[in-house]
């Protein structure tokens, strides 16, 4: 079992749920159910499922959860395009973001390989 507040990638996840909720202030009203809950949803999946794996008995549940994680930042960063190309969101927020998911995925990666080994 590993206290997940100690991992720096939680933390990283943390701060990008925490960026994205606040990116989602500028979507239009009319997405409050649509896109905007779903993109929430996923913002909030990344650490949710770093620190359920973190609680885990074995460290293969643990990687299993952090495959999850990096699921739900692919599906993130998806969301995120389309709210891009539909002309929510500006395309300097949505990259900043994507460069936010790609050190997490990275930290992820490597995490699990560790875990693995």
């Amino acid at each position: 079992m590993h206290n997940f507040k100690n991992l720096k990638v939680w933390e990283k996840s943390m701060a990008l749920a925490t960026s994205v909720y606040k990116l989602m202030e500028a979507m239009p009203v009319e997405e409050k159910y649509g896109l905007t809950s779903q993109i929430k949803r996923c913002a909030i999946s990344i650490p949710s499922n770093i620190a359920e794996g973190a609680g885990r008995n074995t460290n293969a549940d643990f990687a299993r959860f952090l495959d999850i994680s990096n699921g739900s930042s692919n599906e993130l960063e998806t969301q995120l395009l389309l709210a891009q190309r539909l002309n929510f969101l500006d395309a300097s927020d949505v990259t900043s973001i994507s460069n936010e998911l790609d050190q997490i995925q990275k930290m992820n990666y490597k995490l699990i390989n560790k875990l693995r080994e």
